[in-house]
């Protein structure tokens, strides 16, 4: 008998056997599988569920729900999200702790040595141009006839460009490179400070002085980024810290040059009445050659690698850091060691900065000006994003730091030689000898007057010819035909008196300026000297270029500690300790009643801030990162020049009334700043990012 079950399998060998719609047993169809259901059939287990329950029965099967999908997706796009951010933070990371090994791979020797060198001419340069002005504006002020404003506008110039000249700077050393920068900053330094000791005019002077000013304001902030960029992370605090030893020389540069030729008025020629070559002038000459020099040598420096790696230049960073490898390695008798370097990581970086113009129908100037304004906005966009919160905080501390120290500095700085003056001057006008009512009759003056007061004297047929008249002042008294020939006069005056049938042939005693509510009886001016008349000989003078040799001469131990312990104790502590020291020195003031008294106590403050400089500095350039660098650099070294300004003109003003303003100020801002920066973070470990 057959089996009935046969017909629902498939014999082998490719025997088939009948299915749905042939004939089966009993004449009745029949099919392999389970019969057709009706459309609206349920089976039992889901008997009861509407149509969107019937998925449950896919879930169950293994199919999952198009919810369950779409979380699924959404899921996998954060996660992928994620994955990339944590990605290009961990390349960034890696990136600065690839570059720290190059610099260590590469060692420290003859190639950050040269750049030492160079930066620090730069740096001098700097230092130089704060004292230029200073020293050559007491013969400045003659040879121009400057008045009391112009002469207070001459000596805020300078650091009004030197301010604009920071921010400026710094902002493009990040879009254009350290180098570049660095170049033009010290080519515009070079051109308008020569062009300076040629002017003529009071307008000249002061516009060339504010370029010059501009020029060598971005010396500093990028300076300080440059050569950070060249250090591993063990050296950085340290040889920062010695680069500021050439602020120093710049000071003491300025005041031995101003010494040996200001005085010297023969070292000078003249073209004319119309054109002038004083001393002074040769010596504003000779301080722009630390600047000559400097650029000369930054021609042979090449780009920081750092700042190539930020912009996607992979190749010219890797050809410079083979350059500082092999130069400092077969300089210490190892030629053979290969620079094993072969790929440096590079950041993500946005789109290209320039936007290049390349339809042809583009002119030059267009393409200058789509340039010249997308390099506009890029720095405008860098300056703007230090706000950025990670960054504010931090930025705000060290911004008030920088602004107390540099009030308190600058503030000092000025008072400091104008006290000893006030001081001198004093001293000078106790030793003045008065003559009261003497009577002078044919009497031949050949010979100078000095320090003198003669009230209600009476001077008859008298002659003054060929001498210097310094420090005189007649009150009350009646020159009748008298003579006065070639006179040369300093700070000499005539107040209340009367003038009868006298004469002044080739004097500068102006008729508008050297007499006061004077009555003049036939009285003539023939062949008066134009211009001021120049005295090279006054005591005050040497002095104020002695202080000024030993205030910078005193930095040197503040310098020489914040070397040795910066990498030691670390920034905050210096900073914080050198600032509270400072603010007891300033108490010192209160004792300055002679002028050796006020140097003793200006070295001692000098020495006592010049760690606190130092760590400030080197605190900027390891606090931001380097797309940002030398842009915050910039704007808190531009700061700094603004508390300059406002502290020089409010010192200024309590010269010679009260020593207790000045030294308050001075205190309180040394100890607001000294003790906010406790609060800055610790970055002696601290890899530049």
């Amino acid at each position: 008998m057959d089996d009935p079950y046969q017909n629902n399998v498939q014999g082998i060998e490719g025997e088939t056997y009948p299915t749905y719609g042939e004939g089966g047993q009993d004449g009745y169809p029949y099919q392999s599988d389970y019969p057709a259901q009706e459309e609206d059939a349920a089976s039992d287990v889901t008997e009861g569920h509407d149509e969107d329950e019937q998925m449950y029965e896919g879930e169950y099967q293994g199919i999952p729900h198009p919810d369950e999908i779409k979380e699924a997706r959404r899921a996998a796009r954060r996660e992928a999200r994620m994955k990339a951010k944590l990605a290009a933070l961990e390349e960034e990371e890696t990136l600065a702790d690839q570059y720290e090994s190059i610099m260590e791979d590469c060692g420290h020797g003859r190639f950050q040595w040269t750049l030492f060198t160079v930066l620090g001419l730069a740096l001098m340069a700097d230092g130089v141009e704060c004292f230029v002005v200073a020293f050559a504006l007491p013969s400045a002020e003659k040879d121009m006839c400057l008045s009391n404003a112009n002469k207070g506008l001459l000596g805020l110039i300078v650091y009004v460009g030197m301010m604009i000249g920071a921010v400026l700077w710094g902002g493009l050393a990040d879009k254009l490179g350290r180098r570049q920068c660095l170049l033009y900053a010290l080519a515009i330094n070079c051109i308008f400070s020569f062009l300076s000791s040629f002017a003529q005019g009071y307008g000249f002077f002061l516009f060339f002085r504010l370029c010059s000013g501009i020029g060598i304001g971005g010396t500093v902030p990028i300076v300080y980024t440059y050569y950070a960029e060249f250090l591993q992370m063990d050296k950085r605090g340290e040889h920062l810290s010695w680069l500021c030893l050439f602020w120093m020389l710049g000071g003491l540069y300025a005041s031995f040059t101003a010494w040996g030729i200001i005085p010297h008025y023969g070292w000078g020629f003249s073209m004319g009445s119309e054109f002038q070559f004083h001393s002074w002038r040769v010596f504003v000459l000779v301080c722009f050659l630390p600047s000559v020099v400097a650029l000369a040598g930054l021609v042979f420096m090449p780009e920081s690698p750092r700042y190539l790696l930020e912009n996607a230049r992979h190749d010219e960073a890797w050809m410079i850091l083979r350059q500082v490898h092999d130069t400092n390695w077969r300089a210490k008798g190892e030629p053979e060691k290969v620079f094993e370097v072969s790929q440096i990581k590079t950041p993500h970086t946005q789109d290209d900065d320039f936007i290049e113009i390349q339809s042809e129908t583009g002119t030059a100037f267009q393409r200058f000006m789509v340039r010249q304004m997308t390099l506009i906005k890029q720095v405008m966009k860098n300056l703007l994003s230090l706000a950025a919160p990670e960054l504010r905080l931090p930025g705000l501390f060290i911004a008030i730091v920088w602004f107390t120290m540099a009030f308190s500095y600058y503030g000092l700085s000025v008072w400091f030689p104008d006290q000893i003056k006030y001081l001198q001057y004093e001293e000078y006008e106790l030793n003045a000898k008065v003559f009261h009512r003497e009577k002078v009759e044919r009497f031949h003056f050949n010979f100078t007057l000095q320090n003198q007061v003669h009230r209600e004297g009476e001077y008859i047929h008298d002659r003054f010819v060929g001498i210097e008249i310094r420090n005189v002042k007649f009150e009350d008294s009646l020159f009748e035909n008298c003579y006065f020939e070639d006179i040369k006069s300093t700070d000499t005056f005539f107040e209340n008196c009367t003038l009868q049938n006298t004469m002044f042939y080739n004097t500068d005693l102006w008729k508008d300026s050297k007499f006061i509510d004077c009555k003049f009886i036939n009285v003539t001016f023939h062949h008066p000297k134009k211009g001021c008349h120049l005295n090279f000989q006054e005591e005050n003078d040497v002095l104020i270029y002695i202080v000024t040799f030993l205030g910078s001469l005193s930095v040197l131990p503040g310098n020489i500690i914040a070397g040795l312990l910066m990498d030691k104790i670390g920034r905050i502590k210096i900073i914080g300790g050198s600032m509270l020291v400072s603010s007891g020195c300033t108490f010192s003031l209160l004792l300055c009643f002679n002028p050796g008294a006020v140097i003793t106590f200006q070295c001692l403050f000098y020495a006592a801030s010049a760690a606190a400089w130092n760590g400030i500095e080197v605190m900027t350039v390891e606090l931001y990162p380097t797309s940002k660098r030398a842009t915050a650099f910039g704007v808190l070294n531009g700061l700094c020049k603004l508390a300059a300004i406002v502290s020089i003109f409010i010192f200024s003003k309590f010269v010679g009334i009260t020593k207790i303003v000045p030294s308050l100020l001075a205190f309180s801002a040394l100890v607001c700043g000294g003790l906010l920066s406790f609060k800055l973070p610790e970055t002696r470990e601290v890899i530049l990012q």
